[in-house]
């Protein structure tokens, strides 16, 4: 029986990643990374990055980023992008073990700083630190 539909990770910049349920169509695909699909396949497990093919060029916020066996970034993916199984011709579910594997891989977040020519990611805190309320120093300290 073929199914109509795909489990997938949708990863959306500074939010965790999400299992989803999508139409397994392009329509579908293209609607999830809003707009031309391009597909990478970084990994040694039978998964695929889909992210929007001209996201870059869209000035798309950077969203996470791809990192070597040396945990150097190569590649940044910008704008909401799927981490999806690959089947005999094409795209599937992904598979539990896979789509735990990469939510922990792609859980935190990231931040990008250009400084120079180079790029810094920092990963997004959990929680934003809550702002103490200042109270004013009595007015002996005000000079």
């Amino acid at each position: 029986m073929e199914e109509n539909t795909l489990s997938v990770l949708k990863i959306a910049p500074g939010q965790y990643p999400q299992q989803v349920e999508i139409d397994k169509d392009l329509k579908a695909l293209q609607q999830a990374v809003g707009g031309s699909i391009g597909a990478s396949y970084p990994f040694a497990d039978p998964v695929a990055i889909v992210y929007n093919d001209d996201g870059k060029l869209m000035g798309l916020p950077l969203n996470r980023a791809l990192r070597d066996e040396n945990g150097e970034m190569y590649d940044a993916v910008a704008g909401t992008f799927l981490v999806v199984g690959l089947g005999e011709e094409d795209f599937a579910s992904l598979p539990p073990e896979m789509a735990q594997k990469y939510e922990q891989l792609f859980h935190q977040p990231e931040a990008f700083l250009k400084l120079g020519n180079r790029l810094l990611v920092l990963p997004v805190p959990d929680e934003p630190p809550t702002e103490k309320p200042r109270t004013k120093p009595p007015a002996e300290y005000d000079r």
